[in-house]
């Protein structure tokens, strides 16, 4: 929890402010459909949708917080009907609660897609502890440099953090490629393989924000840049994806049920 620069402008104060409600309004619709979509797929899938609705909760729940956070850290005011004013309160922007977010989030967003792909079982456990752990050091290792204003030490904590990232998403890149292709039907393998494509797509874009601080850019100007930055990725990472996670599963339920349906 670092002490905010002041200066902000209303522009920038008021695009952070749009973003973190634009994540609490995806991640609290983006839950409550996919709860209301869990008697629409089988029971193998059911889990896999109800830890994607348990995340997006989890984000709602830390957006708001964020949000709350955020607006208590600055009064905004018009002066006569003029430009808007922003000033710092002195209350503390507490960002903390979004490394708390990423540590109980990321786990389970490998670990539904894992559930979701229907592996064998030994795969799936094996996966899940392997992908779950390294993902939670990665976050874990990226807070201490989120935290600091010594550029050298956010590198170091962020080259750390890379090495847990690299593996995930080579792992999700190359190393489930053949369980992608075997999925029932084209639509699962493309839906699937998109899943796969999006998660390491959002997750680059990780790295690059946290990056906005340590390439020489501060002040309110990278304060913006940073949680506008991380919310679109959370948004992309979690409700986006949770909705491909969903088409997935009511595909395969789909493959299933017909699979049933077929005369002996």
């Amino acid at each position: 929890m670092a002490p905010l620069p002041d200066g902000f402008s209303y522009a920038e104060w008021n695009a952070t402010y749009n973003a973190l409600s634009f994540g609490i309004a995806a991640m609290g619709s983006a839950t409550i459909f996919f709860w209301l979509q869990l008697p629409n797929v089988t029971k193998n899938y059911r889990t896999a949708l109800t830890i994607t609705g348990i995340v997006t909760l989890i984000a709602t729940y830390h957006y708001i917080r964020i949000f709350n956070s955020w607006s208590e850290a600055f009064t905004v005011a018009s002066k006569d009907g003029g430009d808007y004013t922003v000033q710092l309160t002195g209350a503390p922007f507490n960002d903390g609660y979004r490394y708390v977010d990423w540590l109980l989030t990321v786990p389970l967003l490998l670990i539904e897609l894992i559930l979701v792909m229907k592996l064998p079982q030994q795969e799936t456990v094996s996966l899940s502890w392997k992908l779950g752990l390294a993902s939670a050091l990665m976050v874990a290792l990226g807070y201490p440099g989120e935290i600091q204003e010594d550029l050298s030490v956010r590198w170091f904590w962020w080259c750390l953090s890379m090495i847990p990232f690299c593996y995930v998403v080579f792992t999700l890149a190359v190393g489930l490629a053949e369980a992608t292709s075997k999925q029932p039907s084209p639509a699962a393998a493309s839906l699937a393989s998109a899943a796969r494509y999006l998660t390491v797509l959002s997750w680059c874009t990780y790295p690059f924000v946290y990056m906005v601080k340590s390439v020489g850019l501060a002040g309110p100007a990278a304060t913006m840049y940073e949680q506008v930055g991380y919310s679109l990725a959370d948004v992309l990472a979690k409700a986006v994806f949770g909705v491909l996670i969903w088409a997935i599963a009511a595909e395969k339920s789909a493959v299933e049920e017909s699979g049933k349906l077929l005369p002996n």
